[in-house]
């Protein structure tokens, strides 16, 4: 998986990334390692997509927990052993959405009991990217091609041309709008639902800021 030991006296932390999909995440992570606001700048954090040469079929929630706590039990082992201190501690965080995956609840639980942090969306990440441009409100039924039709970007030929594939245009200078409707959204539902149902529901946010370590993400970091 191309990862680096943490070594001793570290003094930034270190996130690998299992994400469920091929192309939409990881150029978003892309954009955010050129483009991204530390929050603390003497202490940037490192990262880097840890499933990125898989091109197979383990892209599945249960599939990527299953990966990432591997992962999280040898580099807990590996910073235990060469002291790190604890802010520099090597973190593991799974992206995937709820999209119509079996085990959604399981995978959650796995990943909780073996230190994994999970990034999720409902029904996909497409409400994430929805969030930086409009309030997103109603529900799409779980199905993610509502969330990808309402993109007000999708009819310009250049963003068209792979809908999938996230451009810097579409979420630079747009992180606090995206952030307060992603919070507004999640709000809309009552607490009588569990949140692994809500439906628009993201909690990316909170991935770019504890997990990440930024604030925000500019056209001039």
């Amino acid at each position: 998986m191309g990862r680096r030991g943490p070594g001793k006296g570290r003094r930034h932390k270190i996130v690998h990334v299992f994400t469920e999909g091929k192309v939409t995440e990881p150029r978003y992570l892309d954009i955010l390692k050129t483009h991204g606001v530390p929050k603390d700048p003497d202490h940037k954090v490192e990262w880097h997509v840890a499933n990125e040469e898989d091109r197979g079929s383990h892209r599945k929630p249960l599939d990527l927990v299953a990966l990432a706590v591997r992962l999280k039990r040898e580099t807990a082992r590996e910073d235990k052993r060469n002291k790190v201190a604890e802010r520099f501690r090597t973190e593991v965080w799974c992206v995937f959405d709820r999209d119509d995956h079996d085990g959604i609840e399981t995978a959650m639980k796995q990943a909780r009991e073996g230190g994994v942090r999970v990034a999720y969306s409902h029904p996909c990440f497409e409400v994430w990217r929805l969030a930086h441009h409009k309030v997103v409100s109603g529900t799409f039924a779980g199905v993610c091609s509502l969330a990808t039709e309402r993109l007000p970007f999708r009819r310009d030929p250049q963003d068209a041309a792979d809908i999938k594939v996230v451009l810097p245009h579409q979420i630079l200078d747009r992180y606090e709008t995206a952030r307060k409707n992603a919070l507004l959204m999640n709000a809309q539902h009552g607490d009588h639902v569990s949140w692994i149902h809500r439906d628009p529901y993201t909690d990316v946010h909170v991935f770019v800021e504890e997990g990440l370590g930024l604030s925000g993400y500019v056209s001039e970091p």
